[in-house]
């Protein structure tokens, strides 16, 4: 395998991986804090044994983020020196600033985890919800650093030398809103929809069914709110990839001639030689207003563009068309349940829509994964767009392909062990857990 090929891959596999760890870390503290405050205002037993099952499942999920997102730092150093050299004096803020929130997030889960009984009890609560908001920070600190390199600014760039730095100019870079904001909403769609699928497969076992229920309910609803708040958040990032990369907007859409009144394209199989798109739905003019909230707006097309600056428009395509197919797909399922919630509460514990929430379970993180590679892959060939391209970044160490597959065999076994774990602590449901279960009382008489 090529050198650079192999640091390009070993960079996606880890991201791939990293992205998912994140994103539960992210999202599954607001879940268990939010059972906790159920049971804080109910005083029902199940919330309080949900919300222990929950917070196990986040201590998981937080240390083997860590792991990886350490991994991916050494990877930054050891894959694209050239990248760190001059990069990371100027957005080297946000990364100190996850830092600190990784360190609030471990003191706070720690203080959850061992403050049962302990602690003012909604003292024991805020500690539980600081978990959600320090991991959420890491997140969108690191979707800062991120958004530097689509849209690098608090610098300026004379004769090959990065000078008059600003931190903070860098930092808050006019990519970092936009991207923060879709991938925090991304982040609840995509996690809300696992754990609703895997309670959901639980309820349709007929074993703890009340425990389940009440978890599938809460992470439905986290679900709905992502599910529908995607469209948004995507509408406001596109207008701004329209504004700041033009060419990745091309890329995303196989739009190959600038033109007035540009059709949005759903499918299609692009042809770059010729440049064209096969076997497309193109909905006049859609594409325009979505830039610019103007049916009649140019947008500019691939051909505009040196050819040696194109993104693989391919891959680009592919993947926001995965990202748009399954978004809409759990809107459509988001809509049905709220629909039953608000109208049809008998649906509610059916089968059809159990199974429908169950099918639905890894939807949220493909269309999560589609979406990281179109912001990933559709800035090629700049690892610093339009400053500094991937190749000259690259390590001239050989031997990169080893430590590809070194690095991809970890992230396999850290994957097999988080299920190993996970399934574990659902098999502990009825002794450790739910409270109405026989083999609970049990183990709490022998206790």
């Amino acid at each position: 395998m090529d050198d650079f090929i192999a640091a390009r891959a070993q960079m996606a596999i880890s991201l791939g991986f990293h992205i998912i760890f994140a994103c539960v870390g992210m999202v599954m503290p607001f879940l268990m804090a939010f059972a906790h405050w159920k049971y804080l205002k109910t005083n029902n037993e199940v919330y309080k044994g949900l919300t222990k099952a929950w917070s196990k499942g986040v201590a998981i999920l937080f240390a083997t983020g860590a792991v990886s997102g350490t991994m991916l730092s050494f990877e930054l150093g050891l894959l694209w020196p050239g990248f760190m050299k001059h990069a990371g004096p100027i957005f080297g803020m946000p990364f100190s600033l996850e830092g600190t929130a990784f360190f609030i997030e471990a003191i706070a889960i720690g203080f959850f985890l061992y403050g049962w009984d302990k602690f003012n009890k909604w003292f024991h609560w805020f500690c539980g919800f600081l978990v959600g908001l320090s991991g959420l920070a890491s997140g969108i600190l690191v979707v800062a650093a991120n958004a530097w390199m689509n849209s690098p600014s608090g610098f300026d760039y004379i004769n090959g030398q990065y000078v008059n730095i600003d931190p903070i100019k860098a930092m808050f870079n006019e990519a970092w809103f936009p991207q923060a904001l879709h991938m925090t909403v991304a982040a609840f769609c995509a996690t809300g929809f696992v754990v609703a699928g895997v309670h959901a497969y639980l309820i349709m076992r007929k074993k703890n069914a009340e425990f389940h229920t009440k978890a599938f309910k809460i992470a439905a609803g986290f679900a709905l709110i992502g599910a529908f708040g995607a469209p948004l958040s995507g509408d406001v990032a596109a207008k701004s990839v329209a504004k700041r990369q033009p060419i990745k907007l091309a890329a995303m859409e196989a739009h190959f001639e600038t033109e007035k009144g540009a059709p949005f394209i759903l499918g299609g199989i692009p042809d770059e030689s010729k440049g064209e798109v096969k076997y497309a739905i193109k909905i006049p003019k859609v594409l325009s207003f979505l830039v610019s909230n103007d049916f009649n707006a140019e947008v500019k097309g691939l051909n505009d563009f040196p050819r040696d600056e194109w993104p693989p428009v391919a891959i680009v395509h592919y993947s926001f068309q995965i990202m748009i197919f399954f978004g809409v797909v759990m809107i459509c399922i988001g809509s049905v349940y709220l629909y039953a919630f608000l109208f049809r509460k008998e649906w509610l514990s059916k089968n059809w829509l159990l199974k429908t929430f169950l099918f639905a379970t890894p939807f949220g993180y493909i269309a999560l994964e589609a979406g990281w590679t179109v912001t990933e892959v559709g800035r090629q060939p700049w690892i610093i767009y339009g400053v500094m391209r991937t190749i000259d970044a690259v390590t001239p160490m050989p031997g990169i392909q080893y430590s590809f597959y070194f690095f991809t065999a970890i992230f396999v076994s850290l994957s097999l062990i988080i299920i190993f774990l996970l399934r574990r602590q659902i098999k502990m449901v009825p002794k450790l857990y739910d409270p109405t279960d026989i083999q609970f009382k049990t183990k709490n008489k022998e206790l």
